[in-house]
């Protein structure tokens, strides 16, 4: 796939040491357009098996979940404003009784966060300027949160995804942007896969395989895991 843009991916070292384990799969020459049925009988029975699993849920409990507070608290982000990105799902998961369909794609790894209760996100790789950092702010960067037309102010360190164009791509776990959002035109995607102390780097990987094999089965193309390079 000659045409597909090539970029590198890096991680700060200091923000591994905070505790944050990240790998990135990527998946080249997918179809978003339509929805597979198949799908959708399996998503629906996924959705049946999760409320049951989460009924009861307590997530200061839960060793996973809470780590993203957790991480939360040793990189100064205020837990009240920030919800981590998998908790959320779930609770919207509990109120809605289902969560709310955007596309294939993003419905797959929606699922697929909440199962394994990792930090998801997928980006479309042709509306990337340069390669993709994870590091921490200076509040510098340009923030232009998914649904929103203008910048919003960012605080300085917090663990951001960044472009070469200083543009945060997804604040913390939780906020992803308009820039590089996953539609049904996109073919072209790297996802984030973030876990945290709690959680093995052998999971982590585990989860990002789960979401090429499930998103190529549904929506075609081809994937591969890539590790970032620690600066």
């Amino acid at each position: 796939m000659s045409d597909v843009k090539t970029i590198r991916f890096f991680v700060e070292k200091a923000v591994l040491d905070a505790g944050v384990k990240i790998v990135f799969p990527v998946i080249e020459g997918m179809d978003n357009t339509s929805v597979s049925s198949e799908w959708m009988e399996k998503r629906n029975a996924l959705i049946r098996q999760l409320l049951s699993r989460y009924e009861a849920l307590d997530v200061h409990e839960d060793p996973v979940l809470e780590g993203f507070n957790v991480l939360h608290d040793l990189t100064g982000v205020k837990r009240r404003k920030n919800i981590p990105a998998s908790e959320n799902l779930i609770r919207l998961l509990k109120k809605n009784h289902d969560v709310f369909f955007i596309n294939q794609a993003v419905d797959i790894y929606n699922i697929i966060s909440m199962d394994s209760k990792l930090a998801l996100g997928a980006h479309d790789i042709d509306h990337i300027d340069g390669n993709v950092t994870l590091r921490f702010t200076d509040g510098s960067e340009k923030f232009i949160p998914i649904g929103q037309s203008e910048p919003t102010l960012v605080n300085a360190h917090e663990y951001c995804y960044c472009d070469d164009n200083n543009e945060i791509l997804c604040r913390l776990e939780i906020r992803q942007v308009e820039k590089t959002k996953v539609t049904e035109n996109t073919k072209n995607v790297f996802y984030i896969v973030q876990g945290n102390q709690a959680v093995s780097d052998e999971y982590v990987i585990e989860t990002a395989q789960k979401i090429i094999d499930e998103t190529v089965k549904y929506c075609g193309g081809s994937g591969r895991i890539i590790i970032p390079e620690v600066i």
